[in-house]
């Protein structure tokens, strides 16, 4: 049965669909000792190779599924293209199975990071038009205001995105800082919003994904999700769009 290349490497852990996309263009896959091209099918018994390495063919056991939560530091990146010169979640993690990062935290936040090698999982997460909530608490430099609240909540045009953000629920916490819980995943999404208010973010830290909370995991440390947590992300999930995602946070 044909398969295309991008879905085969997100169901066989190397990595969700939209980095696949990338990985086949940057020309790290192989298909039959070729240069694999973007929206190719792949077959049962082809060769297919990424970073050199054999992936696994149809005939073997897909890997067994995985769903960590880690305490991403700042200072880590989500990506591995090495133009930031910093290490990166996977080196970090130093996992002993293939996995990858559900979404994106910039390099300079920090918090809860989802790992998995389930393509399905990553794009129903964070697609945004599936509207799944992301909370984080943030510092900024100046003190959080009525005013500044009710037009965060409210959403905020973005001219640099030409997008108007999502009206969201955000609360004050003390002096300088609020929670937001965002439905959607634009760039830089909670920095951009508070620059336009005339602020500047000095810590993001996301504390929930969906069900998925942060806890007392400490910064650098991981844990598998599983048992009722998982079940009910699960549940939660059900109905959610897997098509690939446009964009991630």
């Amino acid at each position: 049965m044909e398969e295309r290349l991008n879905k085969y490497l997100s169901r066989m852990g190397i990595c969700s669909r939209r980095e696949a996309d990338r990985m086949i263009e940057e020309g790290r896959v192989l298909v039959d000792g070729r240069r694999a091209s973007m929206g190719e099918k792949v077959t049962e018994g082809q060769s297919v190779l990424f970073d050199g390495r054999p992936v696994l063919s149809g005939k073997e056991k897909e890997p067994r599924p995985i769903l960590l939560a880690v305490n991403k530091p700042r200072g880590i990146v989500c990506t591995t293209s090495d133009k930031d010169r910093a290490e990166n979640i996977v080196e970090f993690l130093h996992y002993p199975e293939r996995i990858y990062p559900v979404g994106r935290l910039d390099k300079d936040s920090e918090g809860l990071l989802l790992m998995t090698n389930q393509g399905d999982l990553v794009n129903k997460i964070m697609r945004s038009g599936n509207a799944h909530e992301k909370e984080y608490i943030v510092t900024i430099d100046r003190d959080v205001t009525d005013g500044f609240l009710r037009r965060m909540s409210a959403g905020i045009y973005l001219e640099e995105l030409k997008v108007r953000t999502r009206p969201c629920k955000v609360k004050w916490l003390d002096d300088r800082r609020f929670s937001i819980i965002l439905t959607q995943g634009l760039n830089r999404q909670i920095r951009r919003m508070c620059q336009a208010c005339g602020c500047r973010v000095e810590r993001l830290v996301r504390v929930r994904i969906m069900n998925i909370g942060l806890g007392s995991l400490k910064e650098g440390q991981s844990r598998e999700i599983s048992g009722k947590e998982y079940e009910e992300l699960l549940r939660l999930l059900s109905g959610s769009s897997s098509l690939p995602v446009k964009q991630q946070l």
